[in-house]
């Protein structure tokens, strides 16, 4: 009976040892977004910022 039980037992360890094998991973695919704006978008906030410094010295 002992016998019985350590066979069951080494049984469920190897099955459960075993139960995910060995698989290839799973990855996420890659989305590339582009950006659509234009280039000048980047230019105009300082652009604005200049004239107002501008402004300001100008008026005193």
């Amino acid at each position: 009976m002992k016998k019985l039980a350590l066979a069951a037992a080494i049984s469920l360890a190897a099955t459960s040892a075993f139960a995910g094998g060995v698989a290839e991973p799973i990855l996420e695919p890659v989305v590339i977004v582009e950006d659509t704006s234009t280039s000048a978008g980047g230019i105009i906030v300082p652009l604005l910022a200049l004239i107002l410094i501008a402004a300001a010295v100008a008026s005193d």
